[in-house]
C-alpha cells in the first residue's frame, strides 16, 4: 500500500504531534516527517524516539516537498503558525490542525490560507495530562474519536485523506459543525479541565502554606507523630490526605499552562455557558446540604451515577 503523504510536516512536535508522527510512520502512512517548533531539545528528543525523521527551524526548508502540513499548536498560535509558511508551500499541500476548539481555528484558517491549500480541521479527542515528545507515544490515538469540522469551502478530497490518516492511526473519524463542536467540548473536556484547575486551587486557598514558611509543611500524617509534637492544621500538606477520587477528579489539573489559557479564551461562549450550568447544578447540591435534604442529594446522586455508569458503558463498546 503505497502511503498517504510523502511529507507530513509536524508544527509542534508534543504529545499529539509527537504520536502521530510515529504512529503514522509505523502504519507505513507517510514516508517522512519533519518536525518543527520552538525548542531545540524538545525536537531533538522527538528525533531520538524517532517521532520525526528530522527537524528545522527554517520555514522554507520544512515546507519543501511538503504535501501535508499539521499545526499541532496552543490554538491561538495556529493563526501565526500558518503564516510563517504560507510563502513556500506548494499548491495542493494540505493544511490540517488538532486543535480542541473549532470554529475560531477554522475561522482563521479560511481568512489565511488560499484555495490553492485545500484546509481540513481535526480534532482529535485524545491525550494525557502529559506534554512534549517524550509525553508521545504511538497507541494514542487507538479506538479513540476524531471529529472533523469541514465546512462549503472544504475540498472533498483533502476531506477524505486527511480522514484517512486519523482512521490510519486507529481512530474513529465523525463530521461535524465547528459551533457545535465547540458546545459539546466545552461541557465534556473544558469544563471539566477548568474544574480540576479550580479544586486544586480552592485547595490552596483552604490549607495556604504558612507565609516564609513553606518549609516547614509536614508531609507525613499527624498521626504519626507522638501527641505533643504533632503539627497544626497550616503544618499539615492536605496532598497527603488525597486518595484516588481527588487523585481521579484533579488529574488534568497537571495539563500545560498555554494550551488551556488558549482553549478557554478561544472558546470562550460556549465555556461560559457551561460554567453558568455547573453553577446551577453545584448551588442545588449545595442548597439541599445546607438544609439537610437527603431526599433531595439522593435524587441529584442517583441521575450523576446512572449517567457516570451510561458513560461507562459507552465506553466499553468503543
Amino acid at each position: 500500500m503505497s502511503p498517504l503523504f510523502h511529507r507530513l510536516l509536524i508544527v509542534g512536535v508534543g504529545l499529539i504531534g509527537g504520536s502521530l508522527g510515529l504512529a503514522a510512520k509505523a502504519r507505513g502512512l507517510v514516508e517522512q516527517v519533519v518536525g518543527f517548533g520552538r525548542t531545540e531539545a524538545n525536537l531533538k528528543i522527538a528525533l531520538e524516539r524517532g517521532l520525526i525523521d528530522a527537524y528545522t527551524f527554517d520555514p522554507a526548508e520544512a515546507a519543501q516537498g511538503t504535501d501535508c502540513v499539521l499545526l499541532a499548536v496552543p490554538v491561538q498560535a495556529t493563526g501565526p503558525a500558518m503564516q510563517q509558511f504560507l510563502p513556500y508551500l506548494s499548491p495542493g499541500c494540505i493544511v490540517t490542525d488538532a486543535g480542541s476548539v473549532k470554529a475560531p481555528v477554522v475561522a482563521t484558517l479560511e481568512s489565511l490560507v488560499p484555495d490553492s491549500l485545500p484546509c481540513v480541521a481535526a480534532h482529535p479527542i485524545a491525550g494525557t495530562e502529559n506534554a512534549g515528545a517524550g509525553a508521545a507515544f504511538a497507541t494514542l490515538f487507538e479506538r479513540r474519536l476524531c471529529v472533523l469540522t469541514p465546512t462549503a469551502r472544504t475540498n472533498t478530497d483533502a476531506l477524505a485523506r486527511v480522514r484517512a490518516l486519523w482512521e490510519g492511526v486507529g481512530m474513529r473519524v465523525e463530521e461535524m459543525d465547528p459551533a457545535i463542536h465547540d458546545r459539546i467540548l466545552a461541557q465534556v473536556s473544558h469544563l471539566p479541565h477548568l474544574i480540576a484547575f479550580s479544586v486544586m486551587n480552592g485547595l490552596l486557598q483552604a490549607f495556604p502554606p504558612s507565609r516564609g514558611n513553606e518549609s516547614s509543611i509536614r508531609s507525613e500524617r499527624p498521626d504519626t507523630f507522638p501527641l505533643a509534637t504533632r503539627p497544626q492544621s497550616d503544618q499539615v500538606d492536605p496532598l497527603v490526605y488525597a486518595g484516588s477520587a481527588f487523585a481521579d477528579l484533579t488529574r488534568v489539573a497537571a495539563s500545560p499552562v498555554e494550551m488551556w489559557r488558549d482553549i478557554c479564551l478561544e472558546n470562550r461562549a460556549a465555556l461560559l455557558a457551561a460554567i453558568s450550568g455547573f453553577e446551577a447544578a453545584l448551588t442545588q447540591m449545595k442548597a439541599a446540604v445546607a438544609e439537610g435534604d437527603g431526599q433531595a442529594l439522593s435524587v441529584d446522586i442517583t441521575r450523576a451515577r446512572e449517567e457516570r455508569q451510561r458513560l461507562t458503558r459507552l465506553r466499553e463498546k468503543e
